[in-house]
């Protein structure tokens, strides 16, 4: 009983972490983080031209969020479910799904003449917020249930 006890407590430490570390990445995202976007699509953006934006710096900034995100998202899955083999399979998802999502961002940013604002939008937010630990976490339940 004393052992199971605690490893409760070790798992909602590292649960209660990974929360930490993503509400931190959230509330501190205007220091962190080179995203002109931020300001743009928090105005009225839809009769706005894009800002200017450095390519660079972008690509760096939002990977690194998208990164922290993943880390402490890894951080909670492997709390959840305490099972290393899940917790690779869904570090390789988040990779595939960075490199598709970059790609996508950048390609509607560079060569679309008039991107549509909205695919931007929700692009930019699969790579900045956490939307994958909220798909991912009921998805690994559902199959660990399952099995």
């Amino acid at each position: 009983m004393l052992k199971q006890l605690l490893q409760n407590k070790k798992k909602l430490f590292f649960i209660s972490l990974g929360l930490v570390g993503l509400v931190l990445v959230r509330l501190f995202e205007n220091e962190l983080f080179y995203d002109p976007f931020l300001a743009f699509f928090k105005s009225e953006f839809h009769k706005k031209p894009l800002p200017e934006f450095n390519t660079f710096l972008l690509f760096i900034n939002l990977l690194f969020r998208f990164l922290l995100n993943a880390f402490f998202s890894m951080i909670i899955i492997y709390a959840f479910f305490n099972d290393k083999i899940l917790v690779r399979f869904a570090a390789t998802l988040f990779l595939v799904f960075s490199i598709i999502l970059l790609i996508v961002f950048f390609g509607l940013l560079h060569f679309a003449s008039q991107p549509d604002y909205l695919i931007l939008f929700y692009v930019r937010r699969f790579l900045i917020q956490p939307l994958f630990l909220i798909l991912f976490v009921p998805a690994f339940y559902y199959q660990k249930i399952n099995r």
